[in-house]
């Protein structure tokens, strides 16, 4: 088993998926973050004001994340694309289909499809699914086998209403919760996010208990975190 988390900036990974990733590392499962940028443009305010450079706050950015990604206990890799825009391009769907094909993932998450706030994290998912596409072509030039079918869960954006978010999968992260908070206080460049995704995680928690149901005798503080599926489940068992 193998997670590939492809993340529009050095922060969405850890706010958005940081349980999922610490619940497969915890499994023994390899698990590789893709940051298509630093968020050095758009997601970097407070180094900006305290008068850093484009090239330090990138590395400040690097750094926080990648200290994130140690904690969670996954791989990560940075494209250095640029944010604010992200620009689509052949050559970066390129570099997609090469991570693809080098990690074989079996689950993929990135954002989801719309996000009126931040076109990045679109743009990152539409790349995304088209280097999963490409990357299962036979014929497609680049190293290694032809991908399968991984399935691709959306995680769940800053304002969920906003962007047609509507869950079909609430994932208990109660064992990792300690872990993902400790990711994202490696990331004192949006420090105001932490108690945010704190919240979000207790009341995803309060939905995974009410869905699971009392036989199951989930603890009064679980957490959790909503992703919704692209394509279908594919079963011989309903449940």
């Amino acid at each position: 088993m193998s997670l590939l988390v492809i993340s529009a900036h050095a922060g969405d990974f850890v706010w958005r998926a940081a349980g999922a990733i610490a619940l497969a590392a915890s499994r023994g499962e390899r698990a590789k973050v893709l940051c298509l940028t630093y968020g050095e443009r758009g997601e970097s305010a407070k180094a900006w004001r305290a008068g850093k450079t484009l090239e330090e706050i990138k590395e400040i950015r690097r750094a926080e994340a990648t200290g994130a990604a140690e904690v969670l206990g996954a791989e990560i890799e940075f494209l250095d694309a640029g944010d604010y825009p992200l620009l689509e391009s052949t050559e970066l769907v390129d570099r997609m289909v090469r991570v693809y094909r080098e990690v074989n993932p079996s689950v993929v998450l990135t954002h989801p499809l719309s996000d009126p706030y931040n076109q990045d994290h679109p743009a990152a998912a539409r790349m995304g699914l088209q280097a999963r596409v490409l990357a299962q072509a036979i014929g497609y030039d680049a190293p290694g086998e032809p991908l399968g079918a991984p399935p691709v869960f959306f995680f769940e954006p800053h304002q969920p209403e906003q962007c047609g978010f509507k869950p079909d999968v609430l994932l208990d992260i109660t064992p990792v919760f300690d872990t993902k908070r400790k990711a994202m206080e490696c990331l004192p460049a949006q420090q105001h996010m932490w108690d945010y995704y704190t919240d979000l995680a207790r009341r995803r928690g309060v939905q995974v208990k009410r869905n699971a149901g009392p036989n199951l005798g989930l603890p009064h503080t679980t957490m959790g975190e909503a992703y919704m599926r692209l394509y279908p489940q594919v079963t011989d068992v309903l449940a």
